[in-house]
Order: C-alpha cells, then structure tokens, then sequence
C-alpha cells in the first residue's frame, strides 16, 4: 500500500505562483511513475505531469513551460512548482502513484484557486 498526502494549495492571484507537495509514504516497490492530476468543476480528471522511474517526463500542453515537476527521491516527495498561473488552472489537484500494472493510488486532493 501507498499513502499520498498533498499540501500547498491555496488561493493566487493570477500570473502568481504556487508550490504542491505530495509525501509518499508506504512500499514503493513496483510503483511505475508519479504525477499530478487535476479536476475542475463540471469537467474529468486530466493529467497535468507525470514522471517515471526512468526519469522521464511528461507535460499536458497547457501547462508546458509554466509548471515543473520535481522529485526528491530521498524524501519520497513530488513537488510541482505552478507559474504564471491563470483562472483556468482552478482545480483540485490529485497526487498519483501508478504501479507496473496500471494499479493507480491517489491523494486526498489539494484545492488550487486562481482569482483576483
């Protein structure tokens, strides 16, 4: 089992910034990769960035060049450092943990909110 546990959310002003975190705890053994999603009202959950063991990485094209994923792995913790941020990027935002079989394990979620 893996615990996911999300903090840094919060409310922005638009063009602003914001920092997630995601604290891995549990066996990570057979965990495949690690990313965000997010959910916005009304709509499905998206990726937004996801990287693998192997280190390689993967954007949705809205957010390219605006967010970075980064991990320490010595922490087992995800960090997404959000840019430039817009009212569009209003979501909750998941933490994922995805295994060598597609088994998906989440977080509680994160509330981001970009207004003025």
């Amino acid at each position: 089992q893996v615990q996911l546990v999300e903090s840094g959310g919060g409310l922005v002003q638009p063009g602003g910034s914001l920092r997630l975190s995601c604290a891995a705890s549990g066996s990570m053994f057979g965990i495949y990769s690690m990313g965000w999603y997010r959910q916005a009202p009304g709509k499905t959950r998206e990726l937004v960035a996801a990287v693998t063991n192997g280190g390689s990485t993967n954007y949705a094209d809205s957010v390219k060049g605006r967010f970075t994923l980064s991990r320490d792995n010595a922490k087992n913790t995800l960090y997404l450092q959000m840019n430039s941020l817009r009212p569009e990027d209003t979501a909750v935002y998941y933490c994922n943990a995805q295994t060598t079989i597609s088994y998906n394990y989440w977080g509680q979620g994160t509330q981001v909110t970009v207004s003025s």
